[in-house]
């Protein structure tokens, strides 16, 4: 069935491409609420990333990569919002404060996940909370299987040494 939904909207079909993007959407919510926090960020990826796809997907040589290449998209997405936010002139960020909604993640996640950098945080991510293999990440993210598995080691170092600390208590 995924894989007729694929070919499906691989044609241009709305209904399938629907219905493949939609089983996929929480997935894809969690990546870029992890990456971005801000949920209006979160939309404007979410929105963006499925018309590239739409766009794109006739190019998609191989649907078993299909979920791979969809979250690829939605990475590239949030770097240019995260680009785009830097390029303000305020700090957007600072007038939302106190409205922060910490949704599926909880707080002591979002603490955790907080003191890491954009790429140790998506490899925890995408191990912990999606699931990914090693190889699933690296080809994720584009890197070797060797840096996905050092940015594993190091977040986890960085989490124990503060979590001892009792920074992150």
């Amino acid at each position: 069935m995924h894989n007729d939904l694929i070919k499906q909207a691989k044609k241009q079909d709305k209904q399938a491409f629907s219905t493949l993007y939609d089983m996929y959407l929480k997935d894809l919510y969690k990546i870029a609420k992890a990456i971005l926090k801000r949920d209006e960020d979160v939309e404007d990826a979410l929105q963006e990333t499925a018309f590239i796809c739409w766009q794109k997907l006739p190019q998609l040589k191989n649907e078993k990569f299909f979920k791979t290449w969809l979250i690829r998209i939605l990475i590239n997405e949030c770097n240019t919002v995260l680009k785009k936010r830097q390029m303000l002139p305020w700090d957007a960020e600072a007038e939302e404060k106190g409205e922060e909604d910490y949704g599926y993640l909880g707080v002591e996640w979002e603490l955790f996940l907080n003191v890491l950098d954009e790429k140790h945080r998506l490899v925890i991510i995408l191990h912990y909370a999606q699931g990914y293999k090693v190889r699933e990440i690296a080809r994720i993210m584009e890197v070797g299987e060797s840096s996905v598995k050092k940015y594993l080691v190091q977040a986890r170092s960085k989490l124990e040494e503060m979590y001892a600390k009792g920074e992150l208590k």
